[in-house]
């Protein structure tokens, strides 16, 4: 696992493109609906963020590529975001969806970070994960599309 810089955040697309088909393949009311917006602008938004120094990404490289990431935000106010985990589905069931979790949570710790937030699609068993490491529902958010 290394983190990456900004120059590399294009290698994430076939991460985003697969978190977006698993999002449309396991959501209870938005199947259809990912992504919100195009993989070239949110590509495009993480190398921004990397040279701000307000995220750091985190990846687990196999065969040449990259099977999984973690992108965190941190916000300097003691709050932070988990904001992306992939694995991609060939790659699951090796431990890597922990390993990146546990990179996050010591950057959050070592940044002090008190307080983190997750957005997790309704139906998407990840959430498994998350309250492993202590996470509880605190918001539902309801979204009506015309």
């Amino acid at each position: 696992m290394r983190e990456i810089a900004a120059d590399e955040a294009q290698r994430l697309r076939a991460c985003v493109q697969a978190l977006s088909k698993h999002h449309n393949e396991v959501s209870v009311h938005f199947k259809g609906s990912y992504p919100s917006r195009s993989y070239d602008k949110t590509l495009s938004l993480f190398a921004q963020e990397l040279e701000e120094n307000a995220s750091r990404i985190a990846v687990i490289e196999e065969g040449g590529g990259i099977a999984g990431f973690c992108k965190v935000d941190l916000h300097g106010d003691g709050t932070g975001k988990l904001d992306y985990l992939v694995v991609l589905p060939q790659c699951r069931g090796k431990g890597y969806g922990k390993a990146l979790m546990n990179w996050a949570m010591a950057v959050f710790s070592e940044s002090g970070v008190r307080k983190i937030e997750v957005k997790v699609v309704d139906g998407n068993d990840a959430i498994h994960l998350y309250e492993k490491y202590g996470f509880r529902m605190n918001t539902h958010i309801l979204v009506r599309e015309q």
